[in-house]
């Protein structure tokens, strides 16, 4: 089992960055691949990047494509989300997830563990 806990969210202006970080505990971190969700009021919760389980996989959303960029840090148990050129529809809550041995993946149900959520608004 892990627990997944995000820091780093904020409000920024448009065009400010952000990064996140996603701090798991529990053993064997990179048996695990990693996703970032969000969920924006009064919508449904949506894939924004996924990373496999060394690094060497990303995938993205087309709606963050090319601003934003997923990492890990196996050694420090963390995933990263650093989030450049952020406009006011990048506000939401941002959820970390993590997947048992599995690949990375957009679908949340995939997904085994999930963190609470930092607030991200992006002010216009």
């Amino acid at each position: 089992q892990v627990q997944l806990v995000e820091s780093g969210g904020g409000l920024v202006q448009a065009g400010d960055s952000l990064r996140l970080s996603c701090a798991a505990s529990g053993r064997s971190f990179s048996n695990y691949a990693m996703g970032w969700f969000r969920q924006a009021p009064g919508k449904e919760r949506e894939f924004v990047a996924a990373i496999n389980w060394s690094g060497s996989s990303t995938y993205y959303a087309d709606s963050v494509k090319g601003r934003f960029t997923i990492s890990r840090d196996n050694a420090k148990n963390t995933v990263y989300l650093q989030m450049n050129s952020l406009k006011p529809e990048d506000t939401a809550i941002y959820y970390c997830a993590a997947r048992l041995w599995g690949a990375a993946s957009g679908s949340s149900q995939q997904y085994n563990y999930w963190g609470q959520g930092t607030q991200v608004t992006v002010s216009s």
